[in-house]
Formats: structure tokens, sequence, C-alpha cells
């Protein structure tokens, strides 16, 4: 189903990022996914729907136990200290999360997993069987020998070890017709396109059970005990894939659960391309073996890479993106990782091409024209904003612009492609770049003695507030803290760029409105 910037307020939207890991600190391409899903939660709430933004921890892996274990630490101490490290990318990265869900320390989590487990076997899709395979600790996944890349793990490079142990199996081989109608359908809407034939043809080469628990013993005691069986943890996927339920109540049934997951509208998984598997087939054939509905939507990106590489921890690769906020600013990297990384595919990181977009689109372009519309309006009208007094042909090209930016955006947001959205919100900075150097107000302000000058320089710096107005508007889900700074120089309220209402548009901007000079949006970078 399309959704269009008119979309209603009653509509409730449920958006969720994956929960990583926390045997290291965070990394760059954590950065990506909860920018991504921030962006997508404030450009709903800013459409005035309600929305619910869940992020969190995985923390009940044999990855952590073990991480814990080459530390020195008890689990609990290691899982404590690196969750703190990856909420505080709340303030570090300027997200707006609702929710923050540990698996290993929220109480409502485990009576979830637990209702989850008992509903799947009240269905019979939950037996208990031997098992040999190999496994990846690094990915905590079984894998085929034709899966591996000549014998090792084809994201981590190394190794999988042989597991021999009886463990409960969850019945998937008989969901694989629904899911393969539900995803061909989009009643399970996957984007990008090649994700969803991933999908599918992963259903077409026969689904096959897979293994929800492991022995309490090589789990090391950590983890959900399975309901009934001390001697089985759940397996760290089963557990995982059920915060999204969990954290809205799903255990009694709760009121946030029944508004944003039973009757919501829009219940959207943003995730990296190297699980999609389980978001895809494993989380949706759980929901339908326990009656529950399914997710709407599967935004799947790719990986950031530094020199063609995936970053990760366990490659030695990682770059820290609270240190980059902190030197850039977290809009600036912000925009970096939204217009830089294109998110069907991922792309490379390198602090050049950091240095190079900041430099260009964020100092040069935007904030130039800030920088310099505040300046004329202050020299020429004393700060306060005149209004448009005469028919401005010269701002048809840009008007033009800003008549279509809030469709461009909001249908490039629809398919995910925030490099697309921001592009088009450039396109009309550059307009009204262009604007600037055509109508040219400083010779009309040497002229202004003549009623016409005058009337056309009110006009323009009007066009021109407008035209930032409009620009910060659309900006605000993307770059939330610029957008309130430039808010704040026409003399707006902040928050005002974000406030929930109608799509952002053309001729909005109050006259009269006293600017209020300040600094520069984006110092250059030497």
């Amino acid at each position: 189903m399309q959704h269009t910037s008119s979309s209603p307020a009653c509509e409730r939207y449920y958006i969720t990022t994956s929960i990583p890991y926390v045997n290291a600190r965070p990394h760059i391409g954590h950065a990506l996914e909860y920018v991504q899903a921030d962006t997508l939660a404030r450009y709903r709430r800013q459409r005035g729907q309600a929305v619910w933004f869940l992020t969190g921890t995985d923390e009940n892996s044999l990855k952590n136990v073990r991480a814990a274990e080459r530390e020195g630490l008890a689990t609990r101490a290691l899982v404590d200290r690196n969750a703190a490290y990856f909420y505080a990318l709340h303030g570090a990265l300027g997200l707006s999360f609702d929710d923050f869900i540990r698996t290993s320390a929220d109480a409502r989590h485990a009576p979830g997993v637990h209702k989850l487990w008992l509903a799947c076997a009240q269905r019979g899709d939950i037996y208990r069987r031997a098992y040999r395979g190999l496994y990846c600790v690094g990915c905590e996944q079984f894998y085929a020998e034709n899966e591996l890349d000549g014998g090792l793990c084809p994201e981590h490079l190394t190794p999988p070890e042989p597991i021999e142990e009886e463990n409960y199996f969850f019945r998937l081989s008989r969901y694989a017709g629904q899911l393969h109608e539900l995803i061909a359908s989009d009643r399970l809407r996957i984007t990008p396109a090649a994700r969803k034939n991933e999908a599918l043809a992963f259903i077409r080469g026969g689904l096959e059970d897979f293994s929800i628990s492991r022995s309490h013993a090589r789990a090391r005691g950590w983890g959900v005990a399975v309901p009934g069986d001390p001697g089985q943890v759940t397996y760290v996927w089963f557990d995982a894939l059920s915060n999204y339920i969990t954290a809205l109540g799903y255990a009694c049934a709760g009121e946030r659960y029944r508004d944003f997951w039973q009757s919501g509208q829009r219940r959207v998984h943003v995730i990296g391309k190297n699980i999609l598997r389980f978001h895809a087939i494993y989380w949706p054939a759980m929901l339908l073996s326990a009656g529950e509905p399914l997710p709407s939507d599967i935004l799947v990106h790719g990986f950031v890479t530094a020199n063609g590489r995936k970053i990760s921890k366990s490659l030695g690769n990682a770059v820290d993106p609270s240190d980059l906020a902190a030197r850039y600013g977290a809009d600036a990297l912000r925009y970096y990782l939204l217009r830089e990384i294109p998110p069907a595919v991922g792309g490379d990181f390198s602090l050049e091409r950091l240095a190079r977009a900041y430099n260009a689109d964020l100092a040069d372009s935007l904030g130039n024209l800030l920088s310099r519309t505040i300046g004329m309006l202050t020299r020429y009208y004393g700060g306060q904003v005149p209004a448009p007094a005469v028919p401005d042909p010269a701002g048809e090209p840009l008007r033009a612009v800003g008549h279509q930016l809030a469709d461009r955006v909001d249908a490039a947001l629809e398919r995910f492609a925030f490099d697309a959205a921001l592009a088009a919100i450039w396109e009309l900075i550059a307009a009204a770049n262009r604007y600037v150097s055509e109508a040219r107000p400083w010779a009309l302000a040497r002229l202004r003695a003549e009623p016409a000058a005058e009337a056309q320089l009110a006009t323009t710096l009007y066009t021109l507030a407008d035209a930032l107005w409009l620009a910060a508007r659309a900006l605000a889900p993307f770059l939330p803290g610029t957008a309130a700074a430039i808010a704040h120089q026409l003399g707006l309220e902040p928050a005002a760029a974000e406030q929930p209402g109608a799509a952002p548009s053309w001729g909005r901007y109050p006259a009269g409105t006293a600017a209020r000079p300040g600094g520069i949006l984006f110092p250059k970078l030497g």
C-alpha cells in the first residue's frame, strides 16, 4: 500500500532496529541502522502519525559469554557495560527512540519468550531431536557445508564449530507455502526487491526445521530457559526476535502491544542484509505458528565497508560512531550515512569522503545560504523578515522545486531511499543559491530608494527565508539539530521544524518574524 504525506494522523507506525550483540562497543555499521530508523520515526511523527520506535541490545548470545571469558569478566558485568555504550548513542547520534530493551535485564522479556514458545508448542511446531551441524558463534547460526566459503564462515572468515547435541526444533518446513505467498504478494513487503528475491529463492530451495535451543552447559547457563526443561536454553534467535513483541507487552497482552502490533497499520523492521533469513523467514513463521500478526515491512540495508570490507568488531576495522560525532557533529555523521551510503547496497566509509561531503554540502551549500540570508536580513531590515511585495518571475524555478519537495521526499522514504530524499532537499538548496546569484539582492539594496527595487528586495529576501524554512522542515527527520538551528536563526522555536502537522510546503514562513543571527552552521574543515 502506498503511503503519502496525507496519511491519517490516527495511523500507528511501529519501527524497530535489529538488536546487536554486546560483545564489544558499537561501530559505524550500527550507527547506519540507527540513523535510518530514527529518520523514518521522526518523519512519521512529523506527519502526525502515532509512532513507537524500539531499539535495544541482544544480550543472551554465546558470543557475549565468550567475550566476557576473554576479558576475565562475569557475563553480567560485560553486557551491562557494553549495553550502556549502545544506549549512549541516543545522545551521540541524536536518536529519538521511545524504548530500549535489554534482553537479559528487562523483566518483560523472558515471560514473553516463554509465551511465544508455548504458543508454538501448542500448535505442534516444536519437537526435540538429536542434531549435528556446523555452528558459527559469530553469526549465532548453523551453516550447511555448501554455504561456507572454503570451509569458512562467509561473514567472519573463521571455521565453524562442529556441534552435536539434542535440541528442540521448530517446524519451519510447515510454513514454506505461506511464507512464499506472503512475500511474493508483498503482504510482507521486503525492500529492496533484490532482498525480496533472495528470500523467495531461499524458500524455493527448501526450508528445513531449525534448532531453537541449546544445552544449558554449552550456553554456560546464560540465557532464557526453555519452559519446562531446565537443561535447555532458548536459542539466541528465537529469544532475540521475540524482543519486537515482548518490548510492547506481549506477555500480558498490554495496551501498547494491542495498539502497535495487533492493530497497528505499519510494523517495520530495519535490518542488515546478513540477518535477512532470520527476519524474513524464521520470524514470520514463528508468528504464524503463534497466531500473531506479521511485520508489514522489512527494510534491508547493505553494509558500511572500509576498503571494500565489511566494518565489524570481529575483523578489527571498527570505527567508533561516538568519536566521529564528537569530532564532526552528530548531524554531519547522520548526513554522510544517509546521503553517501546507498541504503540498498551499502557503501564505503572514509574520513576523506566525510570531510568532502561536510565542506561541499553542509558548509558551502546549506551553511552559506543561511549565513548570507540572515546577514542580508539584518543589514537591510534590522532582522525583520519583510512580506513579499511584488510578483517574482525570477523565483519561479525555486518555487517549482519547493512545491514538489514534499511528494518527492515522501516517495523516496517509502522506498527506503534516504539518499534520494536528501538529494531532493539539496536541489531546493541549490535552487535557492542560484536564486541569490541571479536576483542579486545586494544590488537591489543599493537602489532601494526606488520603490520597485525596494519591493523586489523585500520579495527576494522573503523568498529566501521561506526556502530556508521549507528546507528546515524537510530536513528535520534527517538532521534534527540542523533543522532546529535554522528555525532558531529564522526567529522560530527550534522545535517548530519537527512539529507534527501538514507536510512541508511553500509559503508557510510567517512574514514579520524577527530573525536571530547565530553562529556558523557548519564551520569549514581545514
